[in-house]
């Protein structure tokens, strides 16, 4: 009873509230973005789209048969959301959200836990759709929604006999099947997100041309391919083989965000100083930015609703208030190691059969679990 006193627990809305009723809120946040989305349209985008067909932009590309009009849309509609000072300020600050989005749920999808679902343990696809297809709509409907089921099949495997029995043998077992699955990883997820995400980003808001874009279109296939290929080089380097607890390590979990902070606070710089500079964005440029931000602000919104049922309210403050100093990449990163925090503070049982215990074991059929 003591020890159960002692340790501090934390039952969020994720544990008080079916799931089905958890995931009407990315689902109305994904219509919302579309209303948006339709409510700011503008006779310019399927213009765009019919240049494309017509093949009259980015001939070459055009000309390719099925792929080649999409192909052609989506590079001239980062080109025109990147054609000026103020939007490269804004998609400054959305990228290096992106970043450390990319950075998080890469970590997720190395924890042992995670392992069984597939679309965190393997996010390639759902990202590569997220980018070029569905964006917010992906966002809302299969990445955030997998994360919530995953965390109720996690946390209800916790609070089982089964479990209650391998923890009297080994009472690490809470911490460890939220490790990362090698060491190796430490190394693997911030050299992939540098240089398969943030390289591209950084070069195609540079140059603004169709081929730095068309390779930026693509990052989660080069995340995807730098991360297996640092995981195959330095598997011989890990010291330790066993099953690798991050958030213990102070240094490994600076070293995993340490660049999407960063990225964060100098697009958060770059977008006040702008502010205050002139407004030089063309009608298109507008039109086009209007749609990012949008679907922006719909991933955002469910960010923040996901903080929340998961890791409750002071969490979820601190993410808005580093967002608005630092940026919300910064912010991100910060509530994220918040939140596993939050997480390592969830019950894991032993207070529910010790309650039953102190109201008398005259009754042999009371359930370990109410």
């Amino acid at each position: 009873m003591e020890q159960a006193l002692q340790k501090r627990t934390h039952r969020p809305v994720l544990l008080r509230v079916r799931l089905q009723w958890l995931l009407v809120v990315p689902l109305l946040l994904a219509i919302l973005g579309v209303v948006m989305l339709v409510l700011h349209s503008d006779y310019n985008i399927p213009a765009l789209y019919s240049q494309c067909r017509a093949h009259s932009r980015l001939h070459a590309l055009s000309k390719i048969p099925v792929i080649g009009p999409p192909t052609c849309f989506l590079i001239s509609f980062f080109q025109f959301a990147n054609a000026s000072a103020r939007s490269f300020a804004r998609m400054s600050v959305i990228l290096s959200f992106v970043s450390a989005l990319l950075a998080t749920n890469l970590v997720e999808s190395a924890r042992l836990c995670n392992k069984p679902s597939r679309v965190i343990y393997k996010p390639t696809i759902p990202w590569l759709v997220f980018n070029l297809l569905g964006g917010a709509l992906v966002w809302d409907l299969l990445i955030v929604p997998s994360f919530l089921l995953r965390a109720k099949d996690v946390q209800a495997a916790r609070e089982s006999r089964r479990a209650e029995r391998i923890r009297e043998a080994d009472s690490d077992i809470d911490r460890q099947v939220r490790c990362l699955s090698s060491q190796v990883e430490v190394w693997a997820i911030p050299v992939a997100v540098v240089i398969g995400f943030v390289v591209p980003s950084v070069v195609m808001l540079a140059v603004n041309g169709p081929i730095s874009i068309a390779v930026w279109l693509f990052f989660p296939l080069w995340v995807s391919a730098i991360r297996y290929a640092v995981k195959i080089v330095g598997v011989n380097s890990v010291v330790d083989p066993e099953p690798y607890h991050l958030e213990s390590r102070r240094w490994p979990t600076v070293g995993i965000y340490a660049v999407p902070v960063l990225c964060s606070v100098l697009a958060h710089g770059l977008l006040i100083w702008n502010l205050f500079s002139h407004e030089d964005r063309k009608e298109m440029t507008r039109v086009t930015i209007r749609f990012i931000q949008i679907d922006f602000a719909i991933i955002v919104l469910t960010v923040v609703y996901w903080i929340l049922v998961e890791a409750g309210v002071i969490v979820t403050l601190a993410f808005l208030g580093l967002s608005i100093l630092l940026g919300p990449g910064a912010g991100l990163c910060a509530a994220w190691v918040l939140r596993e925090k939050a997480i390592e503070r969830y019950p894991d049982g032993t207070e529910e059969q010790e309650g039953d215990q102190e109201q008398g074991d005259n009754n042999e059929q009371t359930p370990l679990l109410q």
